[in-house]
């Protein structure tokens, strides 16, 4: 019986693909699939994923709409594990993950949805502001529990739900906080849903560099319009609006101009996800049909 289907939408990696069916590799066990997600437009990929046809349950799957949200859910359709989550394509399970995972959903029956922190390759948690206590998650603290690559949810009740938003997410205009929605979606809809900070994924660490900065207007929009899409109250999302505006003026304070463009960019994005007026557009899904 496969317990995990882990499904990665990829474009333009290779190596760090590589890297992550090793990491997989290295949990131990012969009860996960992973399902590869391909969305370039070449077979850069064949290479780098024939050395694991035989020492994986592997699922190399095309398609050729470059939209994330998109591709996890085509890969979700696909999936046959009890526990789906959705990696990204350079991002890293730590030794005893699935073991961790595997662990919370057995002593809970009750529980649906599992999140954790990213960290650091460096070490510590990864970017991101991050809860330091474990719990149930509501529309409260939602937003400091959820990233996508560190998401596991029992596959019916990810079925059940649609998957995830395909207007939002990369490749769309609203590029963030799909996970987020997700998960809103899932404790709205009455499933039990829990932060765990001791289960860590890896990811590289963007936060204040120039890739954050040109991406900080994409990924504030995406924040916005969740936080408009799920009504939540005025002490959740006014924090959300504060916090870049401090940072600015703290960053040309200390003479930082990167860093105050990085917050500008961010509040302009949240301003307009928030203001957009298609929020509740898609907050119901059609379920997925999937596997038996």
């Amino acid at each position: 019986m496969i317990r995990f289907s882990l499904v990665m939408a990829t474009r333009g990696r290779t190596t760090e693909i590589a890297e992550f069916l090793d990491s997989l590799l290295a949990q131990g066990r012969g009860d996960a699939e992973c399902i590869i997600v391909d969305q370039n437009g070449d077979d850069r990929l064949a290479a780098v994923l024939a050395p694991y046809a035989a020492r994986l349950r592997l699922t190399h799957r095309r398609s050729a709409i470059a939209n994330a949200n998109h591709a996890r859910n085509l890969g979700l359709r696909d999936a046959v594990g009890e526990i789906v989550a959705f990696p990204d394509d350079d991002c890293l399970l730590p030794p005893g993950t699935l073991a961790l995972v595997d662990q919370a959903f057995t002593d809970d029956p009750r529980l649906m949805v599992l999140t954790g922190p990213a960290a650091s390759p460096e070490g510590g948690l990864g970017s991101g502001r991050w809860r330091t206590e474990g719990g149930a998650i509501d529309s409260r603290n939602v937003w400091t529990s959820v990233i996508e690559f560190n998401l596991w949810l029992r596959r019916p009740v990810a079925l059940a739900l649609g998957g995830f938003d395909e207007g939002m997410g990369p490749g769309t205009l609203i590029g963030s906080a799909e996970g987020n929605d997700l998960v809103l979606r899932a404790v709205e809809a009455g499933h039990e849903a829990r932060y765990e900070p001791a289960l860590r994924v890896a990811h590289p660490d963007k936060r204040l560099s120039d890739v954050a900065t040109a991406r900080a207007r994409l990924y504030g929009r995406g924040l916005g319009f969740a936080l408009r899409r799920h009504g939540v109250a005025p002490g959740v999302w006014l924090p959300f609006a504060i916090r870049p505006i401090g940072g600015v003026v703290v960053s040309l304070l200390k003479g930082r101009p990167r860093d105050a463009a990085y917050y500008a960019m961010t509040f302009a994005g949240r301003a307009a996800g928030f203001l957009r007026g298609d929020a509740k557009d898609g907050l119901k899904r059609t379920p997925i049909e999937g596997q038996p």
